[in-house]
Parts: C-alpha cells; structure tokens; sequence
C-alpha cells in the first residue's frame, strides 16, 4: 500500500530532508511512530535536522496504516510548509532545482555575509518566508548569544526554507534596513561576479525589472500587538546634514542646550515643542549616559503606542549602528515571546512598550527597576492616572520611599506640552503641573531659554483662524429621521418604562449625550429582573434592538450635521443589511419596516436635497489654498473613523477637489460598521510614504491617531475639522504644521466648540508662564514635590492594607447580555494563561450558531476558527479556537453575558474578566480526552 508514494519519497529524498525539521511535525510522528523511534529522531536532530529528517522518511516508508500519507500533508501544513506540501502533492519539485543556486551562494558567502547582517530588523520584513517558530528562535539566540550568531541561525533557517521566493525577499529585506554590504555580496557573488534572481531568469528577448515597495498589510486589531513590520519613519526634524546610509545626526545648539539637565544625571522634563527633534535630544543623552558608565548602563526608552515604538526603534537602530556598532539596541512590543530581564541585561538599549515593562513588573520577572539605570518616557506628559507609565514610576518611587538604599535609575521625560488637567488660572497650573513632576520624581524642567531665535527659526508656529459656520436651520432629512427615533421611544415605552433606566436627561437626537443615554439604559436593561423569566428575557431583547437602532439613527445624525446626507443614509444602509443578513424577527421587522418606508423620501433628500455649509466652506478654504500654492500640504484632523472616511468619499467626488487624493490615517482599533477594520502600523506606513510623495497624494485625514507620536511629514495647512481637545492635544495637532508661513485652521458649526479652543490658546499661555514660575523657585518645586510624594505613598499604603474582596465560590449562569438565553454554568468555565477563558462543556454548541472568522489568526497558541453568535438573537458570544491539540474550544468575552447567582438570583455585568467575583478554574489539558473533544490528529 503507497508504494508509489514512497518509491516518490526515497526518490527525492535529498530534497525533502534538506527541508523538513521532524520536530515541526512532532504529532504525526507520535501518531505513527513507536515512542523511541521518535526520541531516536529528535535526539539526532540537536545535531543534523537532514539525518533526523532521513531517518523519519526511512521510518514513514516502513508504514502500512491507512491514511498516514493525507495525514503527512496535513501536517506539512500546520506546521506551514506549505511550499513542500504543494512540492509532494503534485510531485514537481522544479522550483526547488532552479533555487540550487542561489542555495549553494549562501553557503559560500555565510562567513561573510553573517557579519553584516540583523536579524531583529531583518525579520521584520521576512515573514513570508520563515515560519513564526523559526522566528522566535533566531530572536531567542539573538537575546542569549548575540547578533552573528543569531545571523548564523536566520542563514541556516533560508537554507531550510521551502519557499521558492526566499531568495528575492531576502535582498528586498536587505535593501530595505539599508544592508548594503550584505546586499552586495548577494549581487555580485560574493567576488564580484553578478547573481540574477531567479525570477529574472527568462528569455534574452525579455528584460525584467524588480523595483521594491514595502506593501501594506491587514489589519492587526483582532490580534495581539504586533511589531514585525518596519517602522514608520522619516528624516526627523532636528537632523541637519545628509544622514544618507550612515545615520549620523548633527544637535542642534538649542536642542543641546535641552539636553543640559539630563547629561548632568538630573531627573527631568524636557518640554519642547512638535518638530523640533527632541528624539534626536534622547540619542545624544544615550550617548552621553554611555560614555559616563561605559559597560555598566542600562538604557530603557519607553513609547506609549507600538507605531511610536517601531519609528522610535529603528531611529535607535541607525543612529547607534553608525555611531558604535559594539553598542547593542534592540526593541520589544507585544507578544514577543523573550524575557525583558534577559533582553536588558544583554543589551544597552532596550526600546519597548510601556506595558511590556509594566507585565515584566507584574509577573515577577523584574523585581524591580533597579537593574537599569536611565529610562527615557516618551510623551511623558501621559505619566498619570492608570497610565503604564505611572503605574511604572509608582514602583520606581514605592522603591525610593522605602530607603532600602539601592540605586534607582535616572528618568528623563519628553514632551510637547505639560498643559494636564484641568485648571483656571495659573496657580492650578502650576499645581497640575507640579504633580506631574512628582509622579516622575524630577524637580527640573527643561525648556529652551538661551536659543529661541535658532529654535524658532527651525520650529514654526503656525497662524491660527477660526471660520465658524451656521448650519441651515431647517433639514428635511433630520427631520425624518427624528420622527424615527421619536416612534422607537414610543414603540419601546409600551414594552417598558425605558425612562426608569437611566438617570441622564435633556438629551436631544443627534448628540453624544443622546449615545450616553443609550449606554445607560442598555447597562440597567442587561441586569432587569422580573417573576417570569420569559417575560424577562422577551423584554431585555425587545429594549436592547429599540436602543441599537436608536444609536445607529444617533450616529446618522452626527455624520450628517459633519459630512453628506448621503453618507449618513450609506451608514444606516449598510445596518440595515446586516440586519436583514442576520436573520430577524418581530421586533427587528417593525423596525425595518420603519426605515424601509422613510427610504425613498431619505435617498430623494441625499441626492437633490441641500449641501452641507461646513463642507461648502471647507471647498473653498481648499480650492483657495492650492489656487494660491499649488504646492500646498495639508492635513485634516477629525473627530472619529466614520467622517475620515466619509471626508475623502466626499473629495474624491468633487470634481475640484479631487485631484488631491487624500489618504486616510487611522487607529487599529476594532471595526466599525461603517468604515471596515483599524490600521495597522504597515497600513499606517502605506498612507504616509504616499503622502511624502507631492505627485500621488496632496492631502492626510487623520483621526487622534496622528496628533501624538507618529511623525508625518512637513505640511503647511492645518485643518481641524470639527476637532478640539485639551491644551496637549491643540498643541501637538498645531505642530504638524511644519513649514514656514503654515497655517492652521479650526472649521466648526458650535460657537462653544470654537471658544473651547480659544481657551485652550488662553490655558497655553498660562502653562507656560507655570513653568517660568517654576523654574525661578527651584526649592520651592522641590519642596512641593517631596511633600505630594509623600502623600500619594501614604495613599497608595492605606489602600493596599485594605484587604482585597476574596472571590466567591458561589455557582452562576451565564446568560447572553441581549435575550438571557442560558449559555453556560460558571463551573464549567476555565482560565487559561491566566487572561483566555473557556468553556468545557460541549453543550454550549447547541445553544450558539458558528459562522467562520473572516480573519483566522494565531495568538498566544490558540487559532482562530469561527465566531460564536447566539442562536436566539445572533448576539456575538466569543469564538470558537483550536488550543494546542484541542479542536473547537469556546472563547468567551465576558462582555457579551450577565451573570446570575444561582442561589440569590441576582444579576451582575462585567466588561472584564478580572472583575468577576467568582473564582474561575486553571485549565488543565487532562479534562480533555479523545472521548469528550475533538483533537488535533
């Protein structure tokens, strides 16, 4: 039995070994295999992955079972060979001959070329041709033994590799992190002598040319954070010079004069204003710091979001690889799977996500912060509250307070503005700002007194005007679509009193209050008790698709008062549908047979009815612009995802407007019905290299993803369309307007939206007369700040003595949040990894639908398969993964229940898991047998 199939196997042998590693597919050898002969094999494989990989191919063509062969394949591609599954099947391993070549000019050149090569950095854009084990080890071997040998294993896993297209992401990988050298001997043979990629070897007739652009990718939101992606990035302000390939930076006098208190081993606040390169500022305290405790410094640079992190890495990377290659930076952000202990004490530089520090707190893994001894925050006007970054400083003065004498390391803060909190006059300015220097225990801040005119000069503020714009006083459409939530109320009033189950009034229609008083009742609906349980359950569903519908109508009215009716009716259209492909009943018919009858009267009104002034003005704010420079830059904030979308529906459709092709930049943040999934950080990328590029796109809408962190190119126009924050937000949003002679303009329709604005210019100025004050009464900062120090370690003590509430051992049931259908028993639920709970009861399965995951992913061992929805009301319960071995395992959000105790009845909702008050299970893998859950085979 297959005999063709193994006389195939002996006969390509010496491909398929020079490939596979057994220990990838280590489940189908104990399947078919006796225990020792797999030891036997692993064993050999330590030493020769082609001898282990020989000995299995010996062993599989010894096998009679029915069935082993598909299962081999099957194997091959979970353990993503997908190349060589495709190679076997088909039984053609011609891509495979003609990359001989190329395999036998990597191992001449290994010596060399390993020398020259990153792997951290290289990884990042190689994703499609090592499998994510693969990747781990060369980061792993990275961390332990250092960059050459980690070069060694990425060299070794391409000559692994089974995928025919190694060879060409290897140089595209190269030219992009700037690897010359390595490049260089890849084309010309290690000797001068020219290589071809093979995808150029075609007929003389022909000439092919590979002209290399970094793709966009999907979105990440689903999945964890991810940073195997380069950073976005561009040629910081502050960089004088032709950096070209080497990196170098040249400071600039006031930024210097910036990094005077840091160099001088003084804790402090560096505040200074966007564009002027105070990144560059931390390179040169780095340096610094390192030459003061040469061999002994520990260097942490912290970012708030992961797009930050990846710019911030790679600026790292380049300036110090061409400053001293012997200081070794690397970086960590999301689920990479390494020790931030290991990776600190192996390297100088550690760029990182605040959070990653925070969990290596939490866990254990770092005791303290003692092991370093300078952490830079970026945006470190963010260190309050429960941000990362004072849950970090808290631990950092907890240690300072307890006098047990160890050395703490140095904290050196950056920022555009220190204008937190709210404050009236000056002296709570100074309060509020006061405080944040105690949270980072600094008693300096340093701001650029002795070179302003050269700061100026690089640094421009632009001019601010304000157009505000008087909406029509009457519109048919929101008429209409007030009668229909005005109908809903009603329809919903007689299945109960919704106006007990909120306290919040005065709200009007189309307003964010109107939504907080959705999210009220739906909160109180969620937890409504009464004596008959169907009754209960038929009214919480009725209320929960009454105030659905009534958000939706709420959010048509927001874009509609922003954008175009007919963005406002695309919006509502695209619910309805999924309504309708949901499958409804009778409460979902009514209500859609409420909007289908307004239809007609609402698609009339979007395409003959009345323009919005706002967007009339904002064309002809544009069309004078670039009518005055036709090289005009310019980037629009706006207030969420839904107008960012419907902003450049509505300039790509104006036919004066048009030839601007905006580009959108948005957070990674989950999907919304109306404008599809996040951002990621290579999205992000994509958008911001097209718009540094005047021929293809003149024009960026942005949402807050773009006011903190990511660097966007120089722009001369600021537009906030609708946009005001805080005085951190107005002053980090102004200072993309770069250039000289920019301006920035504030569109708006509410008198109060544009007089908060001339407060926050009016709280600017406050702010920075705060810091002068300050900085005149040295003693008196520092006095103000041992005294609220003192008083928050007092605060922080008397709450950690109150003992924490012990989880109850009580049973519950979880009913789904929309019909209080019964979905489990808390019993049968289990935690794995400490935050993935589970379900091990399979009969959950007959009280859900399953409909598959549009983007089956991997994370933290689990994959993807399928969401799970309630079968009664198509409420999203969670997903249905495989763990390891396991098939179909149910994931659970808490979210989507109400809890009920068993014995008291009472009813709770949680948002998160870690607030449940009953005690939940650790997962352990011997509950699940081939008899009660499918397995992997």
């Amino acid at each position: 039995m297959y005999e063709l199939e193994k006389e195939n196997l002996r006969r390509l042998s010496s491909y398929i070994t020079a490939i596979i590693r057994p220990s990838l597919i280590k489940t189908f050898m104990t399947t078919y295999l006796k225990k020792e002969t797999v030891e036997r094999i692993m064993s050999t494989e330590q030493s020769s992955p082609s001898a282990a990989a020989q000995m299995l191919l010996d062993c599989m063509c010894d096998l009679e079972e029915d069935g082993w062969f598909q299962a081999f394949l099957d194997f091959l591609l979970t353990a993503e060979y997908s190349g060589l599954h495709d190679a076997i099947k088909n039984w053609n391993f011609l891509e495979y001959e003609e990359l001989h070549e190329h395999r036998k000019l990597l191992e001449r050149i290994e010596p060399s070329i390993t020398k020259h090569l990153k792997p951290r950095e290289l990884l990042m854009h190689m994703n499609c041709c090592l499998n994510q084990r693969e990747s781990e080890e060369i980061q792993a071997v990275e961390a332990q033994r250092g960059p050459i040998a980690a070069s060694e294993k990425l060299v070794d896993c391409l000559l692994r590799s089974d995928k025919s297209n190694w060879f060409k992401v290897l140089k595209m990988a190269l030219d992009t992190c700037e690897l010359y050298e390595a490049l260089d001997l890849l084309e010309t043979d290690g000797a001068g002598k020219s290589v071809q990629d093979s995808d150029c070897m075609m007929a003389e007739s022909s000439t092919v040319c590979f002209e290399y652009r970094e793709e966009m990718e999907t979105e990440n939101m689903a999945a964890p954070e991810s940073c195997s992606h380069m950073s976005i990035t561009e040629t910081p302000a502050g960089v004088t010079g032709d950096s070209g390939r080497s990196g170098k930076r040249k400071l600039r006098e006031y930024q210097r004069e910036l990094m005077t208190a840091a160099v001088n081993g003084q804790n402090t606040i560096i505040c200074a204003p966007t564009g002027c390169g105070k990144t560059i500022v931390a390179l040169g305290i780095c340096e610094e710091h390192l030459k003061l405790l040469r061999g002994r410094a520990k260097i942490a640079f912290l970012a708030t979001k992961v797009d930050v992190y990846e710019q911030q890495y790679k600026l790292f990377q380049e300036h110090f690889s061409s400053k001293d290659p012997n200081i070794r930076v690397t970086g960590m952000c999301g689920d990479m799977a390494l020790s931030v202990r290991m990776l600190i004490e192996t390297h100088d530089i550690v760029v990182l996500t605040a959070q990653i520090l925070v969990n290596a707190l939490q866990s254990g893994e770092m005791e303290n912060l003692q092991l370093l001894t300078l952490i830079l925050l970026d945006e470190c006007h963010n260190t309050t509250g429960k941000h990362p970054y004072n849950n970090i400083m808290t631990r950092y003065l907890d240690s300072k307070l307890t006098g047990n004498g160890s050395p703490l390391p140095q904290i050196v803060g950056l920022t555009a503005s220190v204008g937190i909190g709210s404050f009236k006059n000056q002296m709570e300015a100074e309060n509020n700002v006061t405080q944040l220097c105690a949270n980072m225990d600094t008693r300096v801040i340093t701001t650029v007194s002795k070179h302003l005119d050269e700061l100026r000069s690089y640094v421009h503020t632009p001019e601010k005007e304000f157009f505000h714009v008087f909406q029509s006083p009457s519109d048919p459409f929101i008429r209409i679509i007030q009668n229909i939530m005005s109908n809903i109320e009603q329809m919903a009033k007689k299945t109960y009193n919704i106006e007990s189950l909120s306290n919040i009034s005065n709200r009007e229609y189309g307003s964010q209050k109107y939504e907080q008083w959705i999210v009220s009742v739906q909160k109180s609906c969620r937890v409504l008790q009464m004596q008959n349980a169907d009754g209960e359950r038929r009214i919480c569903r009725e209320l929960c698709n009454y105030t659905e519908h009534l958000r939706k109508y709420n959010d048509a009215l927001i874009i509609n008062e922003d954008a175009r009716t007919i963005d406002a009716l695309d919006y509502l259209d695209v619910f309805f549908q999924q309504v309708r492909n949901a499958g409804f009943q009778t409460t979902e018919r009514k209500l859609t047979a409420l909007y289908d009858t307004q239809r007609p009267q609402l698609q009339c009104l979007a395409t003959e009815g009345q323009q919005n002034p706002k967007l009339e003005e904002l064309r002809f704010i544009l069309e004078e612009e670039y009518h005055n420079n036709q090289e005009t830059r310019t980037v629009m904030f706006v207030r969420t995802r839904a107008l960012a979308d419907a902003m450049k529906k509505w300039i790509d459709d104006t036919d004066t407007l048009k030839f601007l092709k905006p580009g959108v930049l948005i957070g990674k943040g989950r999907k919304s019905n109306f404008t599809g999934s996040g951002m990621t950080p290579s999205n992000q990328r994509g958008v911001l290299d097209t718009f540094k590029s005047s021929d293809q796109s003149k024009m960026l809408i942005a949402t807050s993803v773009a006011d903190e962190g990511i660097d966007i190119p120089q722009c001369n126009l600021v537009l906030m369309y609708e946009y005001v924050g805080n005085v951190v937000k107005m002053v980090q949003v102004r200072g993309r307007g770069r250039a000289q002679g920019s301006r920035c303009f504030l569109i708006s329709s509410s008198a109060e939206r544009i007089e908060k604005e001339k407060m926050n210019m009016m709280k600017e100025r406050l702010v920075e007369a705060a810091i002068v004050a300050l900085q005149s009464r040295p003693a008196d900062l520092s006095f103000k700040v041992d005294i609220l120090q003192k008083e928050d370690k007092a605060r922080r003590d008397f709450l950690s003595a109150s003992p924490d509430k012990p989880k109850t051992q009580d049973s519950f049931k979880l009913l789904c949040a929309k019909c209080k259908m019964f979905a489990c028993q808390s019993d049968d639920l289990r935690v794995v990894q400490e935050s993935h709970h589970i379900v091990v009861d399979r009969s959950i399965f007959s009280r859900c639908s399953r409909v598959p995951h549009r983007k089956p992913i991997n994370f933290c061992g689990f994959s993807k398969k399928e969401k799970m929805l309630c079968v009664e009301c198509k409420h999203d319960w969670g997903l249905v993964v495989s763990y390891l071995t396991i098939q179909d395992l149910p994931l659970l959000k808490i979210e989507s229940f109400v809890v009920q105790n068993l014995v008291t009845g009472e009813q709770h909702y949680f948002r998160k898991w870690c607030k449940v008050t009953f005690a939940i299970r650790e997962f352990d893998m011997t509950e699940i047998t081939p008899e009660t859950w499918a397995l992997v085979n």
